[in-house]
């Protein structure tokens, strides 16, 4: 039970994450200033969350008071333990057994309600348009009120005398001339559209893979035996990077219409400037022999055929002398050199 609270207030954020600390409070209970504090804590976030009407602002001085207000906390939420709920509120000494349950099961809701409320929040963006996100974020970006009540042709030329506003103030050369200088029809924007769309899937699936192989590779960091004991910090370590990537393309029309005459100029990855961010101290470790691993298939002898080749039957073998009992070439006996003696002699070629 107290790995179980560690780990709930870990990933919540609490106090009280060592537990010689948490078995220290629970022993105390509701005397014990930190076990009220912690107490008070998970109160004060599941409220907002769950709309509750109790909460817990007395201290461990004020005991009655601190009974009747954790005793209908727990009422409120519904808490299973009904011994607990009713020794708090009469006021009956309980094991630290008992606040390890109080606990357990607070920040047990308060972990459901953060659940329950970021898939709300989900579920509200996605029924979002694109369009309008979009526009959020530009008003966020050129730090504009947004625009209640206005239409699109006000909404956009207040964003255009934003950014005119704010490129006077930047130098001449900041802003390059754009890659697009000519205006599309309906009809070329559809095709862009659809070359966005199969280059997006393509890119897709090479990212994916790239990620795979990614995954593969920190896999087998884990095999030696030096590395099985330091799982978890690899994990620590990898796991947040590995969750940043995503496969799917953020490449937009977007992108082509903010680029720039610059993005032509290509720059090689060892020149001295790429090589300033790139450089490290792994660069400079000298790998030694290693052995052969293949891969050149012209040089290897093909191997040893399986089954013997193929010979012409030499005469004078089985059956030269006719069938059973030597006897001729009929078609009863056969064996002659035309026929092919059988169990009743009747094959003949």
């Amino acid at each position: 039970m107290e790995s179980d609270i560690l780990d709930s207030l870990e990933q919540l954020g609490g106090p009280l994450l060592e537990e010689r600390l948490l078995l220290g409070a629970a022993e105390g209970g509701l005397s014990s200033p930190e076990y009220v504090a912690l107490c008070k804590w998970l109160a004060s976030r599941l409220k907002p969350l769950c709309q509750l009407e109790e909460s817990i602002p007395s201290g461990p001085e004020d005991t009655e008071s601190l009974q009747v207000e954790m005793s209908g906390l727990l009422k409120e939420l519904r808490c299973p333990y009904e011994d607990v709920v009713s020794g708090i509120l009469k006021g009956i000494v309980l094991t630290t057994r008992d606040h390890l349950k109080s606990l357990l099961f607070l920040s047990s809701e308060l972990q459901a309600a953060q659940i329950v409320m970021s898939r709300r929040l989900s579920r509200e963006q996605r029924q979002e348009s694109p369009v309008h996100q979009e526009l959020l974020n530009i008003y966020e970006t050129l730090r504009l009120p947004q625009a209640r009540g206005r239409d699109a042709a006000g909404v956009f030329s207040q964003v255009q005398d934003k950014v005119e506003e704010v490129l006077k103030d930047l130098p001449n050369s900041s802003i390059g001339n754009p890659v697009l200088k000519k205006s599309l029809c309906r009809e070329q924007w559809e095709k862009l559209h659809n070359i966005n769309a199969a280059l997006s899937s393509e890119y897709e699936c090479r990212r994916r893979m790239l990620i795979k192989r990614l995954d593969v590779t920190v896999q087998s960091f884990g095999w030696s035996d030096r590395a099985k004991v330091k799982v978890d910090s690899m994990a620590k370590a990898y796991q947040p990077r590995r969750h940043s990537l995503r496969p799917q393309s953020t490449v937009a029309v977007a992108e082509l219409l903010a680029a720039r005459e610059d993005i032509c100029n290509v720059v090689k990855t060892s020149s001295g400037s790429s090589r300033e961010k790139t450089a490290c101290a792994v660069n400079k470790i000298l790998m030694g022999r290693v052995p052969d691993r293949g891969g050149r298939p012209a040089e290897i002898e093909a191997p040893l055929p399986e089954m013997p080749p193929w010979q012409r039957r030499q005469d004078g073998g089985r059956g030269a002398k006719g069938g059973r009992g030597g006897r001729g070439g009929d078609w009863r006996g056969g064996g002659s050199q035309h026929g092919h003696g059988g169990k009743r002699g009747r094959y003949r070629y």
